[in-house]
Formats: structure tokens, C-alpha cells, sequence
């Protein structure tokens, strides 16, 4: 009797909302600066490392639908882990998940204050600094204590703000491409378009945020698998077009430290430069949202079964949000991005990505076995061809990173396996 009087998370994130926290989650502050690396590495051949990358990571992203497409619980990778492999190996990829997430919006935080401080200097460092990411982080977060409903709409609000300006950059700019600078046909060099490929399939993550919050999606088993690919497809098209119209407009693109600003200023004068500026602080803070979002629900499912304190799998009785875990993760993040500690976890994120993507694809084919009363909602075709594949490229991606990242990456899940075994020694009494 009990248990049908515990307050649940409710459903109310429908296929828009689910593509929304996608597409914030991959379209953030890095492509504001991405297509001058990317050309420096591949020159004029640079919108086909995209088309490449896209490809690639498509790979993964389709394995994450079909995965996706087979639970309607909180969790994401941590739950595909956990039901493939096992309670260890589960919590280990649902930790590494959670630290990309913690060190991502310590990070953003930082480069939404440094934004802010190309309009208000005293925001960029000192007490203003301290303030900004202050209201950033708990602003943020009081949205998240109010419901799922409320961090939602913020969520699609602050994705279509992102998002309108990179269209008008794209829409106005292609009338001002030089062409002569584009080779859409050509191939890179081998060596530089593998760099180009692996830092672009880098920038088009993110996505996997939409596949935690699923206990309060509508439909997640049929809505996710639509949201992911929809998501990595639309980035795909708006990516290629912003490298086009950036080399194709802005002379010198290589070296510039704004590559889309200094664009926009070549052919909309200074109120273009000034529009993707401000695109740049909307986007840092719509992937703060996306993430803060997320992260408290990693610590809710890692709770509801029993690996970290029952409290952080309280949901609240009137608004329906895991409050304490949204506490939690928001005083972690908001220490974290202050110290500036976030550097460290930052160095880990290149590993524990390829970990937890990695994960999923292989578990793929396991759950297909071990899951043959449920019908997924969505299922990919040829068999084991494409996790395969998939796995085949997050071990060629593994086999890239430094030996600083390879380090990071090892303390990241020394660290998980720090806090399993203790919580495990100090005892729950659910177990």
C-alpha cells in the first residue's frame, strides 16, 4: 500500500521535448569556434570530414535508438549497462556518464561567463564572475525544483533561441559564399582528415542526453529512437552548411579566434558579429539547461537501485522533480565550475564518452538475447553489422586519445569503483 502512495515522475516529455534535450545537448559553444580548426586541418575539403563524422557517429546513434527503444526507466547508458552486463559494470558506465556531465557544465558554465563578458567585462572574472554562475547554476536548477514540465520548456525555449541565429547565419551568408573556396568533391589528406574526423565526431555528442529522462517521456520507446535521428541527420545538414558559408565568406577563417562572429561581420556588418555573440551565451547557457536536466536524473536512477543514497530517488510530492538530486548535482556542479576543477574532469571526457557509447553498442546484441520478450521499439537492420561497426569505430577513436586523457579516464573509474565498493561496505537497507 505503501508503494502506490510514493510520489513518481510523471510523463510529460513528448517526441519535441526528447529531440529538443538531443539537439542541446550536440549543438552547444563548440561549433562557435569549430569550423576555423576544421578548416585549418582539411582546408577547402573541410565540409566532407562532417559528412564523414556524421556518418560515423550515426553509427553509434542508432545504436543508442535501438537500445533506447527498450526501456521506459530513468537512466540511459547506465540502465542499458546495468541489464547487459550487471550491477558493477553498469554503475561504472553510468559514473563515467555522469562525470562527462558534471565536468561538461562546469565547463559551460565558464565559457557562458566568458561570453557574457564580451557585453559586460565585469562579468568575466572576480566577484561578477562568482555572481554569474552563481544565478547560471541555481537559476537553472530552481527551474528543475519546480518539474519536469517547467525544465522541459525551458529546455525547447533556449534550443530554438540557439538555433534561429545559426539558421540566419546559414540562410544570409550562402548568398555571400565564395565558391571558388569550396571543394565539396574533394577528399582531404588521410592523415588530416582522421584528426578532423575525430574531433568533429566529438562535436556531434551530446545526443545521449535524451536518453535518461525517459521514465518521464510520453512514449519513449517510439519517441527516442525518432528524436535521435532526427537530431544527428539535422545537425549533420546545419554543420556542413555553417563550415561552407564560414570558409566561404571569411578570408583568413584558420586563425580567427570567432570564426562564425567574424563571418557574420563580413557580410552582415557589426549587428551580425553582435547576433552571433549573443548566440554564443545563448547556447552555452541551453546546454547548461539540457545538462542540469539530465544530471540529477543519473544520481535518481543510480538511487533507485541502490548504489548511492535513497534520498537522491525522492521524488517530490507536488512537483514531481527528484529534488534532492537536483540539489545535489547543482551544488557539485556550481563548486566545481568556481575552483575551476573542472580542467581535470575535462581531460576524462574523451575516454568516458567512447566508454559509455562503446557500452551501449555492445550491449545491443546481448539485450537482443536477453530481452526476447520485448519488443523494441525500434530495431536496426543487418543483424550485428552495425553495433559491430560501431564498436569497431569507438576502439579506433580509443586508440587516438593522449596518454594525459588515457590517465584521466583510468582515475575516472578507479573513482567509480571507490564509491560502488564503499557504498556497498557502509551497507543499504534496500539490499
Amino acid at each position: 500500500m505503501a508503494a502506490s502512495t510514493t510520489p513518481r515522475l510523471v510523463r510529460v516529455v513528448g517526441l519535441a521535448g526528447l529531440t529538443a534535450i538531443a539537439l542541446n545537448g550536440v549543438v552547444g559553444s563548440g561549433i562557435f569556434a569549430l569550423p576555423a580548426t576544421v578548416y585549418g586541418l582539411t582546408g577547402a575539403a573541410s565540409p566532407a570530414a562532417y559528412v564523414l563524422a556524421a556518418v560515423l557517429m550515426a553509427l553509434v546513434v542508432a545504436c543508442f535508438a535501438e537500445a533506447g527503444s527498450r526501456f521506459d526507466e530513468t537512466g540511459g547508458p547506465y540502465l542499458y549497462a546495468r541489464a547487459a552486463f550487471g550491477e558493477l559494470p553498469g554503475f561504472l558506465v553510468g559514473w563515467m556518464f555522469l562525470l562527462t556531465r558534471l565536468a561538461a557544465t562546469a565547463a559551460i558554465a565558464n565559457l557562458f561567463v566568458a561570453s557574457l563578458g564580451y557585453f559586460a567585462p565585469a562579468l568575466a572574472t572576480g566577484a561578477g564572475r562568482f555572481a554569474a554562475i552563481t544565478v547560471a547554476v541555481w537559476g537553472l536548477a530552481a527551474i528543475n525544483l519546480r518539474g519536469m514540465r517547467a525544465a522541459s520548456s525551458t529546455v525547447n525555449l533556449l534550443t530554438v533561441a540557439k538555433l534561429v541565429p545559426l539558421v540566419i547565419f546559414v540562410v544570409a551568408g550562402m548568398m555571400f559564399v565564395d565558391r571558388s573556396r569550396i571543394a565539396v568533391l574533394a577528399l582531404p589528406e588521410l592523415g588530416s582528415l582522421r584528426q578532423a574526423a575525430l574531433l568533429l565526431v566529438f562535436a556531434y555528442g551530446g545526443f545521449e542526453n535524451a536518453s535518461v529522462p525517459t521514465e518521464e517521456a510520453v512514449d519513449p520507446r517510439r519517441h527516442l529512437p525518432v528524436a535521435l535521428l532526427v537530431t544527428i541527420a539535422a545537425v549533420a545538414v546545419l554543420y556542413v552548411a555553417i563550415q561552407i558559408v564560414a570558409q566561404g565568406t571569411l578570408p583568413g577563417l584558420a586563425t580567427s579566434r570567432t570564426p562564425l562572429a567574424s563571418a557574420a561581420r563580413e557580410f552582415l556588418g557589426a549587428p551580425g558579429g553582435l547576433l552571433l555573440t549573443a548566440a554564443a551565451i545563448v547556447s552555452t547557457l541551453g546546454s547548461m539547461s539540457a545538462v542540469i536536466l539530465v544530471g540529477p536524473r543519473l544520481l535518481y536512477a543510480f538511487a533507485r537501485h541502490g548504489q548511492l543514497p535513497a534520498a537522491l530517488a525522492s521524488v517530490h510530492p507536488q512537483r514531481r522533480a527528484p529534488h534532492w538530486a537536483v540539489i545535489a548535482f547543482a551544488l557539485v556542479t556550481w563548486a566545481v565550475a568556481l575552483t575551476g576543477g573542472f580542467a581535470q574532469l575535462a581531460a576524462l571526457s574523451a575516454v568516458s564518452r567512447l566508454v559509455f557509447s562503446a557500452t551501449t553498442c555492445v550491449a545491443v546484441p546481448i539485450l537482443r538475447r536477453r530481452q526476447r520478450d520485448v519488443a523494441p521499439g525500434f530495431t536496426l537492420p543487418g543483424g550485428p553489422l552495425i553495433p559491430v561497426l560501431a564498436v569497431g569505430l569507438s576502439i579506433w577513436l580509443l586508440s587516438a586519445v593522449s596518454a594525459t586523457q588515457a590517465i584521466a579516464g583510468g582515475l575516472g573509474v578507479v573513482s567509480g569503483l571507490v564509491v560502488y565498493a564503499a557504498y556497498r561496505w557502509l551497507g543499504d537497507p534496500r539490499r
